[in-house]
């Protein structure tokens, strides 16, 4: 599949320069502008290449850890189901755990359960 670089450099100088850093809290969902990455790093899609992700941890007002969500329900021992989101059945993919500015956070979705979010935090720490 031929990655769009170019026109996700150009999105992510908007999103530098004309979004507001969002207010945020841990247990959180928001669609995210993740962009285009590199090889197998998850991306966003659509013309803004967002996704949805989680918030596991706030570092600053400016910079969060999140995990990408996704509905696709292969299995794997760092795919930790969360329930539906949006109505689709979702996916936290804890391989894809990431530091991103706050600038990139789109819109909240909602907040994810307390204990599906404990099993989620239990499997970053097994992660990392």
């Amino acid at each position: 599949m031929e990655k769009d670089f170019d026109r996700w450099n150009q999105q992510k100088k908007h999103v530098h320069d004309h979004e507001a850093n969002k207010l945020y809290h841990q247990r959180e969902m928001w669609w995210c502008s993740l962009g285009a990455n590199i090889g197998f790093e998850q991306d966003g899609t659509g013309v803004e290449y967002q996704r949805p992700v989680l918030i596991l941890k706030g570092m600053s007002r400016q910079t969060c850890y999140v995990v990408p969500l996704t509905t696709s329900q292969k299995q794997h021992r760092y795919r930790v189901p969360i329930g539906l989101v949006e109505e689709r059945s979702a996916v936290a993919l804890m391989s894809q755990i990431r530091l991103i500015d706050t600038k990139r956070l789109v819109n909240k979705i909602g907040f994810l359960d307390q204990e599906i979010f404990a099993l989620v935090r239990k499997a970053a720490k097994d992660v990392l």
